[in-house]
């Protein structure tokens, strides 16, 4: 016995009912549905290029120029022997002795300190010092917080107790104070690597350590609860397979817009150190809150150059860092992003449907 045919395909022919304009949804939004994202080059799906590609309007010019800003010093840190014409702590060249205080000129472009050092290879060479120690203390805040926040929120128990009681302790601290007191304990007066860089960065480090640990801790002890992890343990996978593989991923998703944060924080903590004589020392690199401090006496004497350059270097570094948080920030919020207007269709696309139609 044949079986009953059921196929209710409509014979061919006009079909008012249908709309022959309305697109496929495939075909309106290839990029929902990651047709576009596939076929798009590599350097295309880069999440700097990806949150660019999203932004629009006010969000855009932000994240553009703080992208601008953090790319110059970036190029200035690394370019620093290339382009500062003088050592961070050179006094002299051929021709003599460096004067002291002296206006900016053809020679000395943005004049010179009260110590006879160059105002501008100073700051050259201090983006190159802001740089390098604000990345060591944002990778150890990163290692460290991750790794304590992985095993207290999942072990819980007495060590979670202990952990959270110290990371509470360490964060009722003023963050400066904190750092001035670290800066003293690791430096102990003497003088080397790690009175320098090194000291600097760990002294940071312990600051922002209980913001990554309380941020990864939360989310490991919601985490561990979900019916994938629970599977995982019921199959027999280690702790350390579930922690890296199943939660380490989902528990540091929002970890990107807390360091672009607390990057500039760490770049105030620095000049604060500096300003203060708790930070860098002097012979071991160009630092420039202790320009700003050295500074001080020439405001009276009408010497502006000296301390306004290492001022402004301060105030657009921080300020691109920030601007590059808060537009990664709104465009993580699915709140603002409906703000956005309308994403325009690609052109192949609008051009089949103005044919279609």
């Amino acid at each position: 016995m044949n079986a009953p045919n059921h196929d209710t395909t409509p014979a061919a022919g006009p079909n008012p009912a249908a709309d022959p304009v309305a697109p496929d949804p495939v075909a309106a939004d290839p990029v929902a549905h990651g047709e576009v994202a596939q076929r798009e080059p590599r350097w295309k799906r880069l999440p700097v290029v990806w949150q660019l590609r999203r932004s629009v309007g006010l969000q855009r010019g932000m994240l553009i120029a703080g992208l601008v800003l953090c790319v110059m010093f970036i190029l200035m840190a690394v370019l620093a022997p290339l382009i500062a014409p003088y050592g961070f702590n050179q006094l002299s060249d051929a021709e003599g002795n460096f004067p002291r205080q002296a206006a900016p000129s053809a020679q000395f472009w943005w004049g010179t300190t009260v110590g006879g050092y160059d105002v501008f290879s100073r700051v050259i060479w201090g983006a190159q010092t802001a740089v390098l120690t604000v990345l060591l203390a944002v990778l150890a805040s990163i290692f460290l917080g991750i790794a304590l926040g992985l095993i207290s929120g999942y072990l819980g128990g007495w060590l979670d107790r202990i952990l959270v009681t110290i990371a509470d302790a360490i964060y009722a601290f003023p963050s400066l104070l904190l750092a001035i007191v670290v800066s003293i304990v690791i430096s102990g007066g003497e003088s080397g690597f790690l009175s320098g860089i090194l000291a600097a960065a760990l002294s940071i480090t312990v600051v922002f350590v209980p913001q990554y640990f309380r941020v990864v801790r939360a989310e490991t002890v919601r985490l561990k609860a979900e019916p994938f992890v629970e599977s995982a343990r019921v199959l027999g996978a280690s702790t350390p397979r579930i922690l890296s593989r199943h939660v380490l991923r989902n528990a540091t998703r929002s970890l990107p817009l807390i360091v672009t944060l607390n990057a500039s924080e760490a770049i105030l903590t620095l000049a604060g150190l500096g300003f203060l004589g708790f930070g860098i020392n002097p012979t071991a690199a160009a630092e420039w809150g202790y320009d700003l401090n050295r500074a001080i006496s020439d405001v009276a004497g009408g010497i502006w150059w000296t301390g306004v350059f290492p001022g402004v270097a301060i105030v657009l570094l921080v300020l691109g860092i920030t601007l590059v948080g808060e537009s990664l920030n709104d465009l993580s919020d699915p709140r603002l992003r409906m703000r956005r207007r309308p994403t325009k269709l690609p052109r192949k696309t609008a051009t089949a449907m103005k044919g279609a139609a």
